[in-house]
């Protein structure tokens, strides 16, 4: 009997979980290819052998996602499985028809087909839009754990840019770690908090693999937590779910895929943002939420946020720079760097576009709705040295940094330059807090 060939439609990342946990051990399948799209530089590879597995000895080539119908047409595909997040259902149903004109079919899929089962208890941090707030909740979250003296293992959303097979399992406990595993800015931004805060976190290209490691790591592991990416949901079974929404992008938790599946499979559904955002924005969430998920417990939240050093804004004209993800596929046209610089007193914020140097300037113009906001782009060396060049380059005043991570540690910002602090501080009844002291009850963890 024939194999049925298929097409995974990714971004090195979803992609890579939903072939190794549905596709890589199934006979009746054949995965030609992978398409990639939203990170630069991923087509032009091979999943490799190593973790492709004994069916794909030669590994599964990766194209761009634009070469889709000559792909379906010449390897004579029946189905693709479109595998990637934070996408408005306009463009998933897009390239669907670009997918069924092709004559294949269109598969999304679901948890049951993808999550992996932990002999732990699991807490998933998910959100509906990137830049709604995870870090600062997945922060709380372990912060909280760790207080009632548990041992709290994180494991990330997969962002494995450089060489996936050394990328399969990565372990990181220390800030040596990041440079060991030559982690990219967007990586650094996700995992370097973890480190300074004291706990271990997991991330990598096998996730069934690094579920096993992180139960078993060295330091202990009591929970593990799921600190999610973009707006997909977990890649494992969770036994507490909290997903966060962002009021002020209200109705995009019912119109960007997959952000409503984690809304509507939610316990805890927390508002963040209260303290900025518009009542109507509010409002709006708030009834979205308990249309499609009533029963879920409803946490309201307000980021706040605080600079290293407020002098070096006051009165300033300032670059403002903001996580990359969250103004490129997240679509936010403000950030943390914005909302702090302005309470400060910063009196201009200086458009970097006239100054931009290399790749940044294809960010911008795949991108252009980012504006005057300069996004964090780091995904390599090349990427590094193009923002250095910018920052420095532009006719501004000071710098104030949005990112999680310290930039000017990597990068030689030779301007005044502040960071952005923000953390999650719940309002009123219940708390985080709270549903996090029932749950380790619940599971017998004090």
């Amino acid at each position: 009997m024939a194999k049925r060939k298929v097409i995974i439609i990714g971004a090195a990342g979803r992609d890579f979980h939903n072939f190794n946990t549905h596709y890589r051990d199934d006979e009746s399948v054949e995965v030609v290819a992978f398409t990639a799209e939203q990170i630069p530089g991923i087509e032009g590879r091979t999943y490799p052998p190593e973790l492709a597995g004994p069916l794909y000895p030669n590994g599964i080539p990766i194209y761009a996602e634009d070469q889709l119908p000559a792909l379906i047409r010449d390897l004579e595909v029946d189905e693709c499985a479109f595998s990637y997040s934070d996408v408005s259902y306009q463009h998933v149903m897009g390239v669907s028809a670009v997918v069924q004109a092709a004559g294949a079919s269109f598969t999304l899929l679901g948890p049951r087909d993808t999550q992996v089962k932990s002999t732990k208890p699991v807490i998933s941090v998910c959100a509906v839009r990137t830049g709604s707030g995870k870090s600062q909740t997945s922060r709380k979250v372990v912060e909280t754990l760790m207080a009632r003296g548990l041992k709290v293992v994180a494991v990330r959303h997969p962002m494995p840019y450089g060489d996936l097979t050394a990328q399969r399992v990565q372990r990181f406990a220390e800030i040596a770690d990041l440079e060991k595993h030559d982690c990219t800015i967007e990586e650094m931004e996700e995992y370097e908090p973890h480190i300074v805060r004291g706990n271990v976190i997991y991330a990598g290209v096998d996730y069934e693999a690094i579920l096993r490691a992180a139960e078993d790591d060295p330091n202990g592991c009591d929970v593990i937590v799921w600190d999610g990416g973009n707006n997909d949901f977990s890649f494992y079974e969770a036994d507490l779910a909290i997903t966060i929404v962002d009021p002020h992008r209200p109705g995009h938790e019912l119109r960007y895929y997959p952000g409503e599946v984690s809304l509507r499979t939610a316990d805890v559904v927390i508002i963040n943002k209260i303290d900025s955002a518009d009542l109507a924005g509010i409002e709006t969430v708030r009834a979205n939420i308990a249309k499609v998920n009533p029963s879920a417990k409803v946490i309201d939240a307000a980021s706040t946020m605080r600079l290293e050093d407020p002098s070096v804004v006051a009165g300033k004209r300032v670059l403002a720079i903001e996580d990359g993800p969250t103004l490129t596929h997240g679509g936010m046209k403000i950030g943390a760097a914005v909302v702090a610089a302005t309470k400060y007193g910063a009196i201009e914020f200086v458009d970097p576009r006239p100054y931009l140097v290399g790749k940044l300037k294809d960010t911008f113009a795949t991108y252009p709705e980012i504006g005057t906001i300069l996004p964090a782009m780091g995904y390599g060396e090349e990427q590094l040295r193009d923002l250095e060049a910018t920052i420095n380059a532009t006719d501004c005043d000071a710098v104030v940094i949005g990112t999680p991570i310290d930039l000017a540690r990597i990068v030689d910002i030779q301007k005044p330059n502040t960071r952005v602090f923000y953390d999650l501080q719940e309002i009123g009844e219940p708390t985080l807090t709270g549903v996090l002291d029932e749950f380790i009850a619940g599971q017998a963890l004090g």
